[in-house]
Formats: structure tokens, C-alpha cells, sequence
């Protein structure tokens, strides 16, 4: 399998521990031979010194096959660890490179099953293959020979019962294996019905959908648990059925030693070996069947992972790490979703925003304003003509150095477990205690931030859920303040906030980051009437750009909104 070069970096454990588990197996199979010899020659002669020698020599072989053991187990374990360790890094390190269009194919439920459930199945496996799978094999062997060693006949009933555990083992495993692939997906069913239900319980409960949601819920697991128990069906008529084998073969060693010791020619304490021996090789038949199930597992965890770090991201940077960010300019820009190619979001926008500049992207929805916004920042490439940034392509600048000089707040905030200041930092690590301050004072959040309990180190809620959607919206406005970015982005972010508080941070915008190019995507004439220029959307095409006081001239598009927003009340002045 590709993902074993995860385990390249600790061969040194990976060799160690199946280098203990000879010393351990050896152990094993020294004790039988030795109760034989304590039975025939202590027991049966009634010699004591032999008893006691013998008895002291098998406790120091247990306590050398116990350590041995235990160091087995240390050296598998800091190998498979480290190993799943270096596996999950990766594995997400990839999912964070995904673009959405590829973290949508996988669903967001099946990269959290890939990177928990599938990378535990498969540190098993490594483990399980250092440590079972090499005790199996030296015990298959080493009892073989020490069996024959006793008595050679002894390999008639080996060769009556090794074939039938075999021929078993392969029936059942064909039937189990193809199942273990469905179980992965079940169990990625299960996790998006929970992640969707988790993130929209608020939804949920205001629609009183508990029940349907509940009904969905178990539809999955139940589905799940179908699955898992067809598994263990299968599986569960291969124990008994093996133990039955094992048990008939040792009945046939006790009457043909029964035989041999009624004509002399084999002594008891070598029938109790021979049991012993059977025991251990038919046993780890078992064990190795078992491990056959691992395989399987983990060959269908290792297809899951692989499918992750052999994507490649689709959206892919270039080398140009410019100083500056120049004129933004969108030539013949065409753009539709992957996988909706008849549904075309933009076409033939022809637009240039010049640095320094206020503009705004004015239109109704699904105008194709927000698309807009991802397509310079790269959530997506555009399907026809290009985006250049001071005259470069924009596939052409090295997608972090981009990205850093850009700070973008979503229509929808997103806040991290943690501290009002965690979360403001989180714009910029290196930010002080007075640029989170100031970022928040500029944002209109300080005063709401001072009333809370612990000031700037109150303990956020999970996703927010202690702030109203106006808080949540200025924290995330104050996060992208603190970047002190080149291009500030407002994606219908200020949507939550009374004109009031908007007017208010608006001028202070205008006031702290002057030279800042800023782009705000708006429904609200209010919102943007202040701006350099205003770029009114339909239906993906540029309508009209200018002023506020020139659309009302020359725009009926621009003249129908602040109409319709008027006689609403919605315009005000701020």
C-alpha cells in the first residue's frame, strides 16, 4: 500500500517489535516441550529435583517471554501511532487544500470519517500486522515443527485439519470483505445527517422538524447497524465452526497417543505437548483469519485516504509574490459553477478596480455578486476571460501571497472556540493588544465587548452562539481590521447592523484605513451610496457603474432599487 511510507520514518520500532515477538513466540514454544519432559521425567518417576529444576527453568522462560511481550507491544504502538500521527497530518493538510467544489464532492461527513474512523482503521492494521500477524506465522511454523518433533505421525491429523480451517477462513472472508467498503459509507451517512443537524439546530427546532430529522437520523444508522451486523454474521460461524476443527483434532491426538502409549512407544507428558502444540497452531489460524478481516478494513480505509492525497486541489497558485496589489481588472469574466455548466452565474463582465478605491457591487439576488468575490480571491476560477491584478494574471500570484494581502468577510461570520481577542487575532497572530483594541473600536464592537464579563478574554460560545448576528458580523469585521489588509472585502457583511452603527463604521473605515481598496457587496442603497463608485449587477452582466447621483440619472435598475428601498424605508442617511 502507498500510505506505508508513513511508516518508513520509524522502521527502527516497526523492526524491533516483531524482533521482541520472536523472543516471546520462542518462549511459547519452549514451555510445551519442557511440561513434557517435567511430566515424564518429575511427575511420572516422582523425582523431585527434576520438578524443581525444570519448574524454575519454565518461570524464567515466562518472565523472558513476558518481557519480551511487553516490549513487542511498546515498539508496535510508537510505531502505528507515529504512523497514523503522520497520516492525519497529511490527510487534512490535503483537505484544507481542496477548493470547495472538491470539499463538496467528498462531503464535509466523509473527510471527518477519513481523517477519525478510516486513519484509526488503518493504525490497527499497522499495528496488528507488526505484532499478530508475525506471532501468527513464527506459531504456525515453530508448532509445526516442534509437533513433528514429538511424534512425526502427528502431521496426518495436522494435514486432515489445516486444509478445512483454511478452505473456512477464504469462504468466509470472500463473503465479509466486500462489505467493510459499504460499512465506510454507511458510517459517512451517518456523520453528515449528525453535522447537519448539528449546525442547523436552530432550524430544525424553529420548524419543529425534530421528528423528521430524528426519522432521517435512524434511517441512517439503522442502515449502519444493518450492515455491521451482516459482518458480524458472517464472521461470527467462523469461531465456532474453527474451534470445532481444533477440538476433533485434538480428540484424534488423544487416541492415537492413547494408542501409542497403551503399546509403549510414547509417554504422556508427550500427548499433553502435542495437545499443546495443536492448540497453539490451529489457534493461530484463527488469529490470522482474524487479521484477514483487518486486511480487508484496512484495504478499504487505505482506497478512502488515497482518494483524498491523490486529489489534486483544483485551484493551484502560481510564483508572482508581488509587493502591492495593483488595478483589479475582470476582462470578458464568465463564470459558472462546477457541475452546473447550463446555469451561468456571470458572463462578459468587464470591470476594473483601482487601488485605493471605495466601490461598491450593488445588485438583487442571485445577481452573481458573491461570486464576484470568490473569483478574486480564488475560492474559484472563472470559466471564461480572466482576472489580472496589476496587469498579471491572477493565476499567475502565489495563491498565500495573495491571500494575505486580502481579508475578506463573509456574508455569514464565522467564530472559532476561544476569547473575544483569540478570535480577533486569528485575522493576524502577531497582532498586540492594542491593535485588537483598535480594530475593535473601528469595527463598533469595543462597546460591547467591555460590557461582557471578562472584557476582551470572554469565553466565546460555540460558533457564536452567545452573540447576537450584529456582534458576530463586528468581530469578524474587527478580524479582518486587524490584518491590516491591501483589499478589504465586505460580502453583504454589515447586513445584521442598524444604519446607524453602519454609517458609524463606515466613517471610521474611511478614516483609519485610508489607501485601503474596499469592496463592498450590498443590497442596501444606504449601505453604499458614500462610495467612489457603485457596480450594479443583472443577471451577471455590468448594468451600470458611477456615482450615487449619477445611477439615479442614468441607471433604471439603480433608480428601481432606491425606489422600491425608499418607499420601504429603507433608505436613510447616514
Amino acid at each position: 500500500m502507498k500510505l506505508f511510507k508513513y511508516l518508513k520514518p520509524y522502521w527502527f520500532w516497526a523492526i524491533l517489535s516483531p524482533l521482541s515477538m520472536i523472543g516471546e513466540v520462542l518462549a511459547d514454544l519452549w514451555l510445551p516441550k519442557l511440561m513434557s519432559l517435567m511430566i515424564n521425567e518429575g511427575v511420572l518417576k516422582q523425582n523431585q529435583e527434576i520438578l524443581v529444576a525444570i519448574g524454575l527453568r519454565m518461570l524464567l522462560i515466562v518472565l523472558l517471554g513476558g518481557l519480551s511481550g511487553s516490549l513487542c507491544s511498546v515498539f508496535a504502538s510508537l510505531a502505528s501511532q507515529n504512523f497514523a500521527c503522520d497520516l492525519r497530518k497529511d490527510v487534512f493538510k490535503r483537505a484544507m487544500g481542496l477548493s470547495f467544489q472538491q470539499t463538496d464532492k467528498f462531503t464535509t461527513g466523509s473527510l471527518i470519517t477519513r481523517l477519525t474512523n478510516d486513519i484509526t482503521q488503518m493504525q490497527h492494521f499497522v499495528e496488528q500486522c507488526i505484532r499478530m500477524f508475525i506471532r501468527s506465522g513464527l506459531m504456525f511454523l515453530g508448532g509445526i515443527i516442534m509437533m513433528l518433533s514429538l511424534e512425526s505421525r502427528f502431521g496426518l491429523i495436522l494435514l486432515c485439519s489445516l486444509p478445512l480451517q483454511l478452505l473456512l477462513m477464504a469462504l468466509v472472508l470472500k463473503a465479509a470483505n466486500p462489505l467493510y467498503a459499504k460499512v465506510q459509507k454507511r458510517l459517512d451517512a451517518v456523520n453528515n445527517v449528525m453535522q447537519e443537524n448539528v449546525n442547523g439546530a436552530r432550524m430544525v427546532k424553529a420548524y419543529v422538524q425534530e421528528e423528521r430529522e430524528v426519522a432521517r437520523f435512524n434511517e441512517a444508522n439503522d442502515n449502519l447497524t444493518d450492515t455491521n451486523l451482516r459482518v458480524a454474521f458472517i464472521i461470527a460461524r467462523l469461531s465456532p465452526v474453527l474451534s470445532i476443527i481444533m477440538n476433533c483434532s485434538v480428540v484424534a491426538i488423544l487416541y492415537l497417543g492413547g494408542l501409542q502409549t497403551m503399546a509403549g512407544a510414547m509417554e504422556v507428558g508427550t500427548i499433553m505437548a502435542a495437545i499443546d502444540y495443536n492448540t497453539r497452531i490451529l489457534h493461530s489460524v484463527m488469529m490470522v483469519s482474524m487479521m484477514f478481516q483487518s486486511i480487508a478494513r484496512g484495504r478499504a480505509s487505505a482506497k478512502r485516504l488515497s482518494e483524498v492525497l491523490e486529489t489534486e486541489p483544483a485551484i493551484k497558485g502560481g510564483d508572482y509574490a508581488p509587493k502591492t496589489l495593483g488595478a483589479i481588472t475582470f476582462e470578458q469574466v464568465g463564470f459558472h459553477y462546477p457541475g452546473f455548466e447550463g446555469r451561468t452565474v456571470l458572463k462578459d463582465l468587464n470591470l476594473t478596480v483601482n487601488p485605493g478605491e471605495n466601490i461598491a457591487i450593488l445588485g438583487a439576488t442571485g445577481a452573481g455578486k458573491s461570486s464576484l468575490i470568490h473569483l478574486i480571491t480564488r475560492f474559484y476560477d472563472t470559466t471564461e476571460g480572466q482576472i489580472t491584478i496589476g496587469g498579471k494574471p491572477i493565476q499567475d500570484f502565489d495563491l498565500t501571497a495573495l491571500r494575505d494581502k486580502i481579508a475578506v468577510v463573509l456574508q455569514k461570520s464565522e467564530l472559532f472556540s476561544g476569547s473575544v481577542a483569540e478570535n480577533i487575532r486569528w485575522g493576524n497572530p502577531d497582532a498586540t493588544e492594542e491593535e485588537i483594541r483598535r480594530a475593535a473600536e473601528i469595527a463598533q464592537a469595543a462597546e460591547f465587548i467591555e460590557k461582557m464579563p471578562d472584557g476582551y478574554d470572554s469565553v466565546i460560545a460555540e460558533k457564536g452562539a452567545s452573540l447576537s448576528g450584529g456582534q458576530k458580523q463586528r468581530l469578524s469585521i474587527a478580524r479582518a481590521l486587524v490584518r491590516k489588509p491591501e483589499l478589504l472585502i465586505f460580502d453583504d457583511s454589515t447586513s445584521a447592523l442598524d444604519l446607524s452603527t453602519e454609517g458609524k463604521l463606515r466613517r471610521a473605515i474611511r478614516q483609519e484605513l485610508k489607501g485601503t481598496t474596499l469592496i463592498t457587496v450590498a443590497q442596501r442603497i444606504a449601505s453604499v451610496k458614500d462610495c467612489d463608485r457603485i457596480a450594479v449587477l443583472e443577471d451577471g452582466t455590468l448594468s451600470a457603474i458611477g456615482s450615487h447621483d449619477e445611477l439615479l440619472k442614468t441607471s433604471p435598475v439603480y433608480q428601481e432599487i432606491y425606489r422600491s428601498q425608499t418607499k420601504e424605508g429603507g433608505m436613510i442617511d447616514g
